[in-house]
């Protein structure tokens, strides 16, 4: 069976699907379990409800990305920002981090690639939440793995997740996971050197992917992911319309042309791998 490692559902819902559709069809493709992604408040209570809407088939991962925040000030859900929106938001979150369904924090990370003028909140927002999966004060009694993005900004990214890797005391793999992955070799090495899981979306399906094949040629079994990234990258031959956890499938077959490796012993691995970081 199939995991998605990474689904926006508030995405796709705005993409005009019935969640009942888009599981449903994901349950035709073998998939049998799915990570709902936070990101912001809005997007975090939508998972969360999701999550709670389908007990085992999907869980949660919830946080404050790279868009949420401009000089410390947190982004409320009609897009203002008010110096006391912070402190209600991070309330808000940790209350989330108790919940059951939820099994990371993210998406979060550093984006520069169409903003470098909020660089260093940006890295302050990303500190604060790795901060919060190491569970500095035992409240929830378990850490928790990061699902972190990172664009145009690899030397920042690592730099603070080797940080967070040296005051990790959690379980050395289950620290987190890169998703989305499109850098290269060194960077990848770097990773795994830190102890993450590297998630490969539709992205390795297009004719420009390049390099990022001989990444994913490499990455140790034991280390690998799959990801949808839903509703945008969607793979071929569906690029040019929304993405959905159904073709998921895809990107294992895919994976494992690369690998030489049948698709449904990726399907395997990377199950395993997904219940390893996120728990089963």
């Amino acid at each position: 069976m199939l995991t998605d490692t990474h689904v926006h559902f508030d995405g796709l819902m705005q993409a005009g699907d019935t969640l009942d559709a888009i599981v449903t069809r994901a349950a035709q493709a073998g998939v049998s379990r799915m990570i709902a992604i936070g990101g912001s408040p809005a997007a975090n209570r939508t998972a969360l409800e999701i999550a709670r809407a389908y007990p085992g088939r999907i869980r949660v991962a919830v946080g404050y990305n790279r868009d949420q925040t401009v000089a410390g000030r947190q982004t409320t859900d009609d897009g203002h920002r008010t110096p006391n929106d912070g402190k209600r938001t991070m309330d808000e979150l940790e209350t989330m981090l108790a919940a059951p369904e939820v099994v990371a924090i993210g998406e979060i990370g550093l984006d520069f690639h169409h903003d470098r003028v909020t660089v260093a909140a940006q890295i302050e927002l990303f500190q604060r939440m790795l901060l919060l999966a190491r569970d500095p004060d035992s409240r929830r009694g378990r850490d928790l793995p990061v699902c972190v993005h990172t664009r145009d900004a690899e030397a920042e990214t690592l730099a603070a997740l080797r940080a967070h890797a040296a005051a990790w005391r959690g379980a050395p793999d289950r620290i987190g996971v890169m998703h989305c992955f499109t850098g290269g070799e060194v960077f990848a090495r770097d990773l795994l050197a830190l102890g993450f899981c590297i998630s490969f979306s539709g992205i390795i399906t297009f004719k420009n992917a390049g390099g990022l094949l001989a990444v994913a040629a490499l990455v140790p079994e034991d280390r690998l992911l799959i990801e949808t990234d839903a509703p945008y990258l969607a793979p071929e031959p569906f690029r040019g319309k929304p993405n959905e956890p159904a073709h998921v499938r895809r990107v294992a077959e895919t994976l494992g042309t690369i690998r030489h490796t049948p698709w449904e012993t990726i399907a395997g691995i990377t199950t395993r791998n997904a219940e390893r970081l996120f728990g089963k």
